[in-house]
């Protein structure tokens, strides 16, 4: 009987502990929404005497790592994304919002490697090659030829010589998954 009695002593107390652990993990994501949002606050404060420069994404990664996208119309300088970086370093530092001020901060433009995620990036990148990644899974290369507000026009070219042609896709934003630079020689 009383061995019973641990066995069941001890299940409730893992129970217990899983279930603390679990509503910690669902505190931890509130918790780092507000601190991207804070974080995006903070940004488009600083961003507010540049109208070239935009915010294109944060991002917190395990160990509080801090990513934040910043990208111009005609391409981010690293002086201003340095100038940003110090001047958001401090802010976080002064806000407390991370304990201990345990965190680290980088703020670069996009990549190559990073999908474009706002209109302003398509215009931006008007005459470009891209691979665009349609919500269904199929993919097209092209030439980004022109933006509007729902849709992006890319013309792609099949075949070689005289039986070569140009076709154009017109591509609703709502339908695009993922759209990436492509770099051609």
């Amino acid at each position: 009987m009383l061995l019973v009695i641990s066995l069941t002593f001890v299940l409730e107390i893992r129970l217990e502990r899983r279930e603390r652990s679990r509503s910690l993990l669902l505190l931890s994501g509130m918790s780092t929404e507000h601190q991207i949002n804070t974080i995006e606050q903070k940004v488009q404060e600083l961003l507010a005497g540049e109208p070239a420069y935009f915010l294109v994404e944060v991002r917190i990664n395990a160990g509080s790592n801090v990513k934040v996208f910043i990208d111009a119309d005609h391409g981010a300088s690293i002086d201003k994304l340095v100038q940003y970086n110090r001047a958001l370093y401090k802010q976080l530092e002064e806000s407390g919002l991370f304990p201990d001020n345990n965190f680290s901060l980088e703020v670069s433009s996009p990549g190559l490697d990073e999908p474009l995620k706002m209109r302003r990036q398509y215009i931006k990148n008007i005459g470009r090659f891209v691979e665009v990644i349609q919500n269904d899974g199929m993919k097209t290369e092209g030439k980004l030829t022109s933006v509007n507000d729902q849709s992006i026009l890319v013309e792609e070219e099949k075949g070689k010589g005289k039986k070569k042609e140009t076709i154009q896709h017109t591509f609703l934003f709502d339908n695009i998954k993922s759209t990436k630079i492509q770099i051609k020689f």
